[in-house]
């Protein structure tokens, strides 16, 4: 309960933020259209988003004859998640990692790399399945979505409001009084309400992966296993990252790019000691 309501608690940020913004530098015409054109972007991307990242992953789909053991592990999870059974894929990748998508529980998919299913041990493999099935029952595509939605037209506000200033026609309110903000307030706010909606919306994306850790356990019905897991994923993905595109990064279950040099902030996953720490305090 405490990570959906800090979901909730962020995207309501994210949504005044915009809203303020979008008064401020755009005025309520500004606002609606970047909502608008924000909406019809992410409409598509959602709608798609499984075709997109299975198809630049490299995953393909395996029969039951191909896969007899992986099959019957989703088998047998989807029935205690309470969800149809999703599709399932193979990475061709010797690096272990794994990821679900699909807009709902039943349009969805989940992908694992080769290397996963020689690396971890049955048990282990069980519980990234579970962490994966609870991305589709939570429905965090979803929930992904409407934080790149607001973060998107977050963005072309201030993009507005860069090309306004460029040709001396930003005007920040609908009434006469001109930008409340003045020039240097619009300034600041551009560059930094980009960064700002970026902060929640990775925040939210690491609140996600919080929540399908406890729901994976729980479907699994042990944590320890899952825990097992995520130990061994970080220390192979550092030792041999994954050739990944970095929008789909996101989706795995361990970041599979270096991010040594990356600040906690700026990451859409949380560090791996934590959930891990989570994840065995509820033994």
């Amino acid at each position: 309960m405490v990570n959906v309501f800090k979901t909730f608690l962020l995207l309501a940020a994210l949504t005044a933020l915009f809203m303020f913004i979008g008064e401020a530098l755009g005025g309520r015409t500004g606002m609606i259209m970047a909502l608008m054109l924000a909406m019809v972007m992410n409409f598509f991307a959602y709608w798609f988003s499984d075709k997109m990242a299975l198809a630049m992953s490299g995953a393909t789909p395996v029969s039951e004859a191909e896969a007899p053991e992986l099959h019957q592990m989703v088998e047998i999870l989807s029935q205690k998640a309470g969800i149809p059974k999703p599709k399932v894929y193979i990475i061709p990748q010797e690096t272990p990692n794994a990821f679900a998508t699909g807009r709902n529980p039943n349009h969805a998919a989940v992908a694992v790399t080769a290397g996963i299913m020689r690396i971890l041990s049955k048990e282990e493999l069980m519980g990234v399945l579970s962490h994966e099935l609870a991305h589709i029952k939570n429905r965090d595509i979803l929930i992904s979505s409407i934080a790149a939605v607001l973060a998107g037209a977050i963005s072309y506000l201030a993009n507005m409001a860069q090309w306004g200033l460029m040709f001396g026609g930003l005007g920040g309110s609908d009434d006469e009084d001109g930008n409340p903000l003045g020039i240097i307030g619009v300034i600041i706010m551009m560059i930094l309400a980009p960064i700002a909606a970026m902060l929640i919306q990775m925040a939210i994306s690491r609140s996600r992966e919080y929540l399908a850790d406890a729901t994976g356990a729980r479907i699994l019905g042990d944590p320890v296993p899952l825990a097992s897991a995520l130990k061994r994923l970080e220390e192979w993905n550092h030792r041999l990252p994954m050739a990944v595109n970095p929008a789909t990064a996101q989706m795995y279950i361990v970041n599979p790019l270096r991010s040594g040099n990356i600040m906690h902030l700026f990451s859409t996953h949380p560090p791996i000691e934590e959930r891990i720490k989570k994840l065995l305090s509820m033994k």
